[in-house]
């Protein structure tokens, strides 16, 4: 039976020729870059974290890695913990050791990407309570490697986990783990609202209105495209988790990953109320610095207009407590 591939919308692709990578790997042996700049590590809030289950956090360990804390649920977002990617040493240590994480209720996995999609780490992470949420196309390699508790979703498909309702929404990108399954598994991230808004006690304003947690946007890795103002269209989004790097060459890597301008306008497109910055600084998948993605993003949301705290760049380790807004259901 063939295999089923899957395509962005607009079928843009992202191939590249052997032509167009021996060009790329020329133009890097030329570069002199500056790659002394080191994102922070802050001690983790640990004690904290293990025995918060009410307030939304963020903790950003690196990379797209990402421990949320959402209506009483322990999430990890893409997890990667190694200390090297193939020939590429980690730069930063993680944020949390992988051995002093808290308990995981809930793995979300953007597409099958080695630097998104560590078996390793996710075999330290899971437990028989654990589930594991991946793009259609990936379940199969998931039970194969004896992640029992999983479950595929399609781009628009929701699904209600606990006290969550989970969204998967299209991003622009491929897959690939093998020379012989190119696109036989989806991409996309994840919009996170709560299922139970009549579990938040009412604000102060006539029982109009409920003390809400924010809805959570995980963008996943994506080039710009228009998909990013249809999520605005269909979510209120208030966090939304932005690959800022991984950008240079632009003329290689436009189709697959957004600049640091392109990352300001899809949060702008999406609706968002505050942006985090991710994918930068942990590993070297292409030829941007840390400095140049973090200058580049100040320079854009200063252009933009936007409030210097409607960006917030985390350290490793960082935890933000990300408080509820009294607002009507629904919004």
């Amino acid at each position: 039976m063939p295999k089923i591939r899957y395509n962005n919308i607009d079928n843009v692709s992202t191939d590249k020729t052997l032509k167009q990578i021996r060009q790329w790997r020329e133009e890097r042996r030329r570069k002199r870059k500056d790659y002394s700049y080191r994102v922070p590590n802050v001690p983790p809030r640990l004690s904290y974290l293990a025995d918060n289950r009410l307030e939304t956090t963020i903790t950003w360990i690196g990379h797209s890695t990402f421990f949320l804390q959402y209506e009483g649920m322990n999430i990890i977002t893409d997890p990667i913990w190694a200390g090297r990617l193939g020939v590429e040493k980690r730069i930063g240590p993680p944020g949390i050791p992988l051995a002093e994480m808290p308990p995981i209720d809930l793995i979300l996995i953007s597409h099958s990407h080695y630097d998104h999609l560590h078996i390793a780490s996710i075999r330290k992470l899971y437990r028989a309570e654990t589930r594991i949420v991946v793009p259609i196309g990936l379940k199969r390699k998931m039970l194969r490697k004896g992640f029992r508790n999983c479950e595929e979703m399609q781009w628009w498909e929701e699904l209600t986990l606990s006290n969550i309702k989970l969204s998967f929404v299209p991003t622009q990108h491929w897959s690939r783990r093998t020379p012989f399954d190119t696109n036989t598994s989806h991409w996309g991230g994840y919009v996170l609202e709560p299922a139970l808004p009549q579990n938040h006690p009412q604000a102060d304003c006539g029982g109009e209105k409920r003390k809400l947690p924010p809805n959570l946007y995980f963008a996943g890795d994506s080039g710009y495209f228009p998909g990013f103002k249809e999520i605005g269209s269909r979510f209120k989004i208030h966090v939304a988790l932005m690959p800022i790097g991984a950008y240079e060459p632009e003329w290689f890597m436009t189709s697959q990953h957004v600049n640091p301008e392109e990352a300001v306008q899809a949060f702008i497109d999406v609706g968002a109320e505050l942006m985090i910055p991710m994918h930068f600084g942990t590993f070297r998948l292409a030829d941007d610095t840390a400095r140049e993605a973090l200058d580049r993003m100040e320079i854009s949301r200063a252009g933009h207009g936007l409030a210097p705290e409607r960006i917030r760049t985390l350290d490793y380790g960082e935890t933000l407590i990300v408080h509820p807004e009294a607002r009507s259901e629904g919004q």
